[in-house]
């Protein structure tokens, strides 16, 4: 039997990128491993759940990370999505919206796409 633990995401600018998920998605540090030329930062959502976003910061790396066609994504839903909608908006992360399905798809600092449904989706 096997449940899920966490997603991984490479960081460039590992500051910015909690900020971005802190206001984007209120998602709060629950864990932190320091081990010198990299960090782990492990985010948790307000609700508790088991399942953690990674946050990975290599000390040695300065390029942008390679995200290919960006095909592959996290996903988050929310009771708000208006609100949402609207705070994403502001922010100006919105990268993508599909109108016809009900979602829309923001992008964090590094690139990488996060799509934006509403609690009721049925997936």
């Amino acid at each position: 039997m096997f449940k899920f633990a966490h997603n991984n995401l490479n960081v460039l600018d590992l500051e910015r990128s909690l900020k971005f998920y802190k206001e984007a998605l209120n998602l709060t540090e629950k864990n932190r491993v320091n081990c010198g030329d990299f960090i782990l930062v492990y985010l948790a959502d307000k609700y508790n759940s088991q399942h953690r976003l990674e946050l990975t910061w290599l000390a040695d790396r300065k390029e942008p990370y390679n995200l290919g066609d960006n095909e592959f994504h996290l996903a988050f839903t929310t009771k708000n999505f208006k609100d949402a909608h609207a705070l994403h908006e502001k922010m100006g992360c919105i990268v993508y919206e599909n109108k016809e399905m009900g979602i829309y798809f923001i992008e964090d600092p590094d690139g990488y796409w996060i799509e934006i449904l509403p609690d009721d989706t049925d997936f």
